[in-house]
């Protein structure tokens, strides 16, 4: 079984380090210093007080790797795009492709029965790209519940979390994602198969679409847009027009409002990915963590308002930053 992990940055790396500690036959796209280092020093991962260094099959260009059985897409969403037609030598006939990246993923309606089967998400694919140059047929499912950094060139952090859950897009097991699924955990990575990834798509999403964006408004922490009477009240609408989306296209969600807000609040005083990305002058997740959701309202009937007065501001807050794509 060959797999590459392209964009071996944090959560890549992580995946990269775990199959190649097994003895996986892994390889690991990546660039600038962070590949450099990794090629000088090895791939070193810290998880708690454990640490351990791989020297897995590393390269900035696809070409020299061939046809794959597994690629795991580990960067942003919005940098998929943009490799689209560079990882053409790694697709075979078979080749799966993992997508992990927050958001609604581009090939949400694909397979999903009903009046939106293989409807395409523009503001998850704009144009259709990778809709046409991957194929929703090659597309995994996964949901990424990890948190990791690259602490500094060639060395990732595990932060916290240990699941990366798998599904198929027509839902249930297949011999191809209960093969990864095998893998992973036998490198020690829990990567459970849902019969119903979307459902788990959703519960993670639920939070970013609200939370996330708020932040990079206010830059306020989870805790203290929790217990803001004013903040809380707009996230609380926010998830209540997502959550009416969601139940149209069929999903379940695992709790109320009130109990994904206190669920926030629990983490703290801690800053979201998009806050961080803004402070940091890099691209925010903006279109594929609320505007997507925006775009389902419309497809589905079912109006946004607050999530759309949120999106419009995050846009332009985004743009004034040079963070928007």
């Amino acid at each position: 079984m060959k797999i590459c992990i392209y964009g071996a940055g944090a959560i890549g790396g992580y995946v990269g380090a775990m199959l190649a500690r097994q003895g996986a036959d892994v390889s690991l796209i990546a660039r600038g210093a962070h590949l450099e280092a990794m090629r000088k020093n090895g791939l070193r991962l810290d998880i708690g007080d454990e640490s351990f260094t791989v020297h897995p099959t590393l390269t900035d260009d696809p070409s020299e790797l061939g046809p794959q059985d597994y690629v795991l897409l580990t960067m942003k969403a919005h940098g998929v795009a943009a490799i689209a037609d560079a990882m053409q030598p790694l697709l075979g006939p078979d080749t799966a492709v993992v997508t992990a990246q927050n958001g609604l993923p581009w090939w949400y309606f694909h397979g999903l029965e009903g009046d939106y089967e293989d409807r395409q998400l523009e503001s998850c694919d704009p144009g259709g790209v990778l809709w046409q140059k991957i194929g929703p047929e090659r597309a995994i499912g996964s949901v990424v519940w990890q948190a990791a950094e690259v602490s500094e060139p060639g060395v990732v952090k595990l932060g916290y979390g240990e699941r990366l859950a798998l599904g198929e897009p027509k839902g249930g097991r297949s011999d191809r994602i209960n093969a990864l699924s095998e893998a992973l955990v036998a490198a020690g990575v829990k990567a459970p198969v849902r019969p119903n990834i979307r459902n788990e798509i959703w519960a993670k999403l639920w939070g970013n679409l609200s939370f996330n964006p708020v932040s990079a408004l206010t830059t306020a922490t989870l805790e203290d847009m929790a217990r803001d009477p004013g903040v809380n009240a707009v996230i609380s609408q926010m998830m209540t027009e997502a959550r009416e989306i969601g139940e149209r296209l069929g999903v379940r969600f695992p709790m109320t409002v009130e109990k994904r807000i206190a669920a926030a609040e629990a983490v703290g005083a801690h800053k979201t990915s998009m806050l961080q990305d803004l402070e940091t002058g890099r691209t925010m997740e903006i279109e594929p963590i609320i505007g997507s959701v925006s775009e389902l309202g419309r497809i589905t009937g079912v109006p946004t308002p607050a999530i759309d007065i949120v999106y419009n501001l995050v846009v332009m807050r985004a743009r004034q930053a040079g963070c928007y794509a």
